[in-house]
């Protein structure tokens, strides 16, 4: 089902009106939020150029890498939404490798289900395996320890490091990604739709009363709350939802049944680095008085080309997701239409009403109010 990419049809300059922060800016060293990263080329037309990683770690290259590995674990989707295709993905985090073999993107980029992992859901790079694999570049955390960098760099890889959470940091990373890739336009067009759909949104809640909203994750038999320093609840909070959790600092964002009873969520979202669905939450006695599980309205986060509750190529997709279930007389219903659109434009392939289906995980999510509206 792979087709050729579809013509360009989001124009950077009539949708910010050259304010959008791209890479012009970068290339400047415009001081911003994303001021630690910059790229440029050494020469006219040599091929060769820097980049500014997110450290403030100058990293110099040749040409456009083709050969590339990563530890961090939502990158890979994003590298292959920048490139228009995986072949120049060598090795993953073990976390990328399951989600590939789980959901959309496995059936989209089929190598993608076996590529080499060169490191566990800790991060901590396997040097032999990296050596083995002769990549042109490594991406690893920034802000994770020095023990998760040195080993590389003492190993004589070209390491570019990343910062996470935020989506100033996600946009980074597109730009950082398609310099890297030598695609800087591509890099702007999609940091432009993001733009585009943050306005959208706005304009659409504007006004909203904020619904109380928490999301979930599993911790041992319990649960863990995304706070504010979290990607979650900048989503959250651009659809239309109060993050009733925004300052839950436990440790590791353990949250207990008292601590969700006391914020009463009017609907509670569930992330896709666990097995738990909507069903466990709705047979949780302990859960039975909180509105969210009173009124069935408990979802399962999609799993498109990745997780989409993380920053990724499809995380206007994600937003657009929240604003239908939080604000569905607000919206216009138009997540699968978008799905379509979008996932041919990330990664040139024709997506099936079944794989949207899938996706968008309507059989675990059939028992809870308001689903149907993503039905085809």
């Amino acid at each position: 089902m792979p087709v050729s990419r579809p013509p360009q049809r989001i124009s950077r300059r009539s949708l910010l009106g050259g304010a959008g922060l791209g890479l012009a800016a970068l290339a400047l060293g415009a001081c911003s939020s994303r001021e630690t990263v910059g790229a440029g080329a050494a020469a006219a037309g040599s091929g060769s150029f820097i980049v500014t990683d997110m450290r403030g770690v100058q990293i110099s290259f040749d040409a456009p890498v083709q050969r590339i590995a990563t530890t961090v674990i939502p990158s890979p989707s994003m590298l292959a939404a920048v490139d228009g295709g995986y072949d120049k993905i060598v090795g993953i985090n073990e976390s990328t490798l399951q989600a590939n073999q789980q959901g959309l993107f496995g059936e989209m980029f089929p190598e993608s289900k076996t590529t080499t992992t060169i490191s566990p859901s800790s991060f901590t790079p396997n040097i032999e395996t990296i050596t083995a694999l002769e990549p042109d570049v490594v991406f690893q955390w920034a802000d994770q320890g020095d023990g998760l960098v040195e080993p590389l760099e003492n190993a004589g890889f070209k390491t570019v490091c990343l910062l996470y959470g935020t989506q100033d940091y996600l946009e980074t990373w597109v730009s950082l990604f398609s310099t890297i890739l030598g695609k800087p336009e591509r890099g702007s067009e999609i940091v432009d739709w993001m733009h585009a759909d943050i306005a959208r949104l706005q304009e659409e809640l504007d006004g909203v009363t904020p619904v109380r909203v928490v999301h979930l994750g599993q911790s041992g038999d319990g649960y863990s709350a995304s706070n504010k320093s979290s990607y979650m609840h900048y989503w959250m909070e651009l659809a239309g939802g109060r993050n009733m959790a925004a300052d839950n600092l436990s440790a590791e964002n353990v949250v207990s049944a008292e601590q969700l009873i006391e914020w009463d969520p009017e609907i509670i979202t569930l992330g896709g680095f666990d097995a738990r669905t909507p069903a466990e939450v709705y047979a949780d006695a302990s859960l039975a008085s909180v509105s969210a599980v009173k009124n069935r309205r408990v979802y399962k986060a999609p799993l498109g080309g990745y997780r989409w509750e993380v920053p990724c190529a499809e995380s206007p997709l994600m937003w657009q997701w929240a604003a239908e279930l939080y604000h569905p007389e607000r919206t216009g219903h138009t997540l699968r239409a978008a799905m379509k659109e979008k996932i041919r434009y990330l990664y040139g392939y024709d997506v099936s009403e079944k794989q949207i289906d899938a996706a968008l995980r309507l059989d675990m999510n059939a028992a809870s109010v308001g689903y149907d509206v993503f039905r085809g």
